[in-house]
């Protein structure tokens, strides 16, 4: 099976050797299940032909907003469109997650509630799951055909679906305690609130549920669709 991936986001390069980019990551969080990749950064302007390029489609994390006036942003929005008209098994994380409730009529805010950086506990069809946050915006108002799987105290949206072929993820699976602590030291500084930053470096021992939701996305991906 071939899942294009959709790349809406650099990692900074100081972490790019060790971490890879952020294709790189989920090439390597659903490594062992079978999968073929191509990466399409579309932030670059890279788009694929159509939504047909790919068995199923994922859209990464990035640092930009999804309601920022980007050019490859409207395209984008098209391509999740059309992936969804055909019901093709689409997967979005962060921005990802953002964008796609976005283009299909949700809302989607810079959130006055502040961030969720680090480890954080979430509720996944009503268990708890340990995964790595970094996030300030919010999907806030629902598109009509989209459930709340999951969610945690600060974020009430943090896992969607869209019928049996839209699965999105607020919190990171392919992110590493070690790339979030080069996050709060490249990204974080200025940025997050230092007590944050701090309480989110003294969790970085602390192990997450990423391989749990990789089966979950390789189930997801893999399902057999009517």
């Amino acid at each position: 099976m071939k899942i294009g991936i959709l790349q809406t986001g650099h990692a900074p390069d100081e972490l790019k050797s060790a971490s890879g980019n952020y294709d790189e990551m989920f090439r390597t969080l659903l490594d062992g299940h079978g999968f073929s990749f191509d990466t399409y950064p579309v932030l670059d302007g890279v788009f694929p032909d159509g939504a047909e390029a790919a068995d199923g489609w994922l859209i990464t994390g990035s640092k930009h907003g999804a309601y920022e006036d980007h050019d490859w942003i409207p395209p984008l929005e098209d391509l999740i469109r059309e992936i969804h008209a055909r019901k093709m098994p689409l997967v979005g994380v962060c921005f990802g997650h953002q964008i796609i409730a976005q283009a299909l009529g949700g809302k989607v805010v810079k959130y006055d509630g502040g961030w969720s950086v680090g480890h954080t506990e979430y509720r996944l069809h009503g268990a708890p799951v340990q995964l790595n946050a970094w996030h300030q915006d919010q999907v806030v108002d629902l598109p009509a055909e989209a459930r709340v799987i999951g969610k945690s105290d600060f974020c009430a949206n943090a896992f969607l679906a869209y019928g049996d072929h839209i699965w999105t993820s607020q919190p990171h699976p392919e992110f590493e305690n070690s790339f979030v602590d080069g996050l709060l030291r490249t990204r974080g500084k200025g940025v997050v609130p230092d007590e944050q930053l701090n309480a989110a470096g003294a969790s970085l021992d602390r192990p997450t549920d990423s391989n749990l939701i990789a089966n979950e996305i390789a189930d997801f991906f893999k399902k057999v669709r009517t």
